[in-house]
């Protein structure tokens, strides 16, 4: 069903500009709705050969959510002159056909997330900054690595990209020509190199900006802050159209209200329709009963609301740790929930590697070299997460390569899972050999090869995408036999950061409230735990550092409230206290 959006003279103003515009807006207050419309009557005035509207967002969930708006709101015949890509994406293609200006090599490389990890693991996340002389080393390899190997790293890509369009003036009229209309989503989250990109292609393109000052929740990155919308005002002298607090995601409910009364410190004392709370005392029911009794209550609100249950609902928390403790308390017996967890995907990238691996063909002859191999991939991800067993692994692989197989249990573990994967026939399906390489891990009774095969349950891209399998297939149909696997992997993972958007598979998911930036839900429950700070026990919505009146904390629980469309349940402790809650009557 399309969002109704009333065409009123505030949003007709938008559509009759001539120059650049600064649409400012809550969540679900129709931004994206009218940004397309916008393009929709720019294509209807005229395209050249060639030329599409450019729709540039942040990441892949919003992408995927503005193809599902665009079904709704531009017809058939014009989507294919709608080119929605991430910023990522965008800068890919250009580093990739112009980089050689730059003095790199011709044929770039991704430098993934997984591998950049294992560089840096070992230093601590606290230490990784400008007064750190091992950061410097490695920011200084990297940018070494780009200019001579051609491998780059997904935050040198805006960087990079404005170098070349500083330098070269073909470059922006090439790029200008082809999308002379293009609109920048949450722009406010632009960083400094980003946002020069765009202010140097203004010259000669209309920029239409789409922005929520509130909902910058990402501002501790560099370059990143509330100064952006002052910059796009100031560069662009843009007509600005400002939404309000609109709400056009979760109609009929009051879902934004309570959003916007948590930003502002308003306490009305009253119930929001649409809203809810289940609080609980963890000393007597413990979290695993407390998760299922809320999904209950939130998927009996949207039906109540909908007459059906909810296709995805999402369980959002403050972070990474306490989203894999939800995920483990899901999991537990007697009757596990099924979901999906978001979370850091390097150590489950890196073991994938290691899979690939496994299903490389193997022989007699390559016994002992195969052995090593597999030691050092694993090794990749206890290096990745600063664990020192990295180096223990990589002495064993040396030794393995010099005759010397050492008796350790691991390393008889891997030697095992070898021998049984090269007697191994694979069937050419790839989820189903890839199956098989998870079974024979946890068959092989080894603590860290079990862990290695949970962390392949994890692996999202393999479920998410198709592209891993496709390319294994692909290599399998030439070959009949799994050659080069571990290319076909890397190469679909890079494809999968900055290719196009990947929709919300239905079901339950588990997430932080920052991964879930973007994305929409028929249901959340945000969960309020406590968490130690210092010497007391204060509410996980309470952010590290934050003072009164809590503005940064604010913000974020904004964003997690307002991600659904029909009902937001708020799961909390009956203790610690929080002060952003108190006095609210949910």
């Amino acid at each position: 069903m399309a969002i109704a959006v009333q065409i009123c003279a505030l949003r007709q103003s938008l559509l009759d500009c001539q120059g650049h515009a600064l649409v400012l807006g809550g969540p679900g207050s129709g931004k994206t709705t009218i940004a397309l419309k916008k393009a929709v009557v720019r294509i209807n005035a005229g395209l050249g050969p060639g030329q599409s509207i450019l729709f540039l967002s942040f990441s892949r969930a919003a992408v995927a959510r503005l193809g599902e708006t665009m079904k709704q709101e531009v017809p058939s015949a014009q989507r294919n002159q709608l080119s929605m890509q991430t910023f990522h994406s965008f800068f890919w293609t250009l580093l990739s056909a112009h980089a050689y200006l730059l003095g790199a090599p011709r044929k770039l490389r991704i430098l993934l997330p997984q591998d950049e990890q294992v560089e840096y693991g070992s230093i601590r996340a606290r230490e990784r900054n400008e007064q750190n002389a091992d950061w410097r080393a490695w920011l200084a390899r990297r940018e070494e690595m780009f200019r001579q190997d051609g491998r780059i790293a997904f935050d040198l890509f805006a960087r990079n990209a404005e170098a070349l369009l500083t330098q070269s003036q073909h470059i922006r009229r090439l790029i200008t020509q082809r999308h002379p209309l293009i609109i920048v989503d949450e722009a406010q989250d632009t960083d400094a190199h980003a946002w020069r990109c765009i202010d140097l292609l203004s010259a000669s393109a209309q920029i239409v900006c789409l922005a929520d000052l509130d909902q910058q929740i990402f501002d501790y990155l560099p370059g990143i802050g509330p100064e952006r919308v002052d910059a796009i005002r100031q560069t662009l002298a843009p007509l600005e159209i400002d939404l309000g607090g609109q709400n056009h995601r979760s109609s009929g409910t009051e879902i934004a209200v309570f959003g916007q009364d948590i930003l502002a410190g308003r306490v009305r004392g009253a119930p929001y329709a649409g809203v809810s709370s289940f609080g609980y005392d963890p000393r007597r029911r413990p979290q695993k009963t407390a998760l299922r009794m809320a999904l209950g209550i939130l998927q009996r609100a949207i039906r109540a609301t909908t007459g059906r249950y909810g296709r995805n609902v999402a369980i959002l928390t403050h972070s990474g740790a306490s989203a894999a403790k939800i995920s483990a308390a899901l999991n537990t017996e007697p009757k596990p929930v099924r979901h999906k967890l978001a979370f850091d995907e390097g150590e489950a990238m890196l073991t994938a590697r290691f899979a690939a691996f496994l299903l490389e063909p193997k022989s007699e002859a390559t016994r002992r070299q195969d052995i090593a191999l597999g030691l050092e991939l694993l090794a990749t991800s206890k290096a990745a997460a600063g664990l020192a067993a990295a180096a223990q692994w990589r002495l064993w692989a040396s030794r393995v390569r010099e005759g010397r197989e050492p008796r350790a249990g691991f390393v008889q573990a891997v030697a095992g899972v070898i021998d049984a994967v090269r007697q191994t026939p694979f069937t050419g399906v790839p989820a189903k050999d890839w199956s098989c390489v998870k079974r024979l891990l946890r068959d092989s009774g080894d603590q860290e090869l079990l862990t290695a095969a949970k962390n392949l349950d994890y692996l999202v891209a393999f479920n998410r995408g198709r592209r891993i399998s496709a390319g294994l297939g692909a290599i399998w149909a030439r070959d009949g036999q799994y050659t080069g696997a571990r290319e076909a992997l890397d190469l679909a993972l890079a494809q999968d950061q900055i290719l196009g958007g990947v929709d919300d598979p239905p079901g339950v998911q588990v997430m932080t409230i920052h991964k879930s930036k973007g994305k929409q839900f028929d249901g959340v429950i945000v969960i309020r735990e406590g968490r130690h700070n210092g010497q007391r026990q204060v509410s996980s919505f309470v952010w590290w550092d934050d003072e009164p009146p809590y503005w940064r904390s604010r913000k974020i629980l904004r964003v997690g409230v307002t991600r659904a469309r029909v009902h937001t349940l708020i799961l909390e402790h009956v203790f610690p206290a929080c002060p952003i809650m108190a006095g609210h009557n949910l």
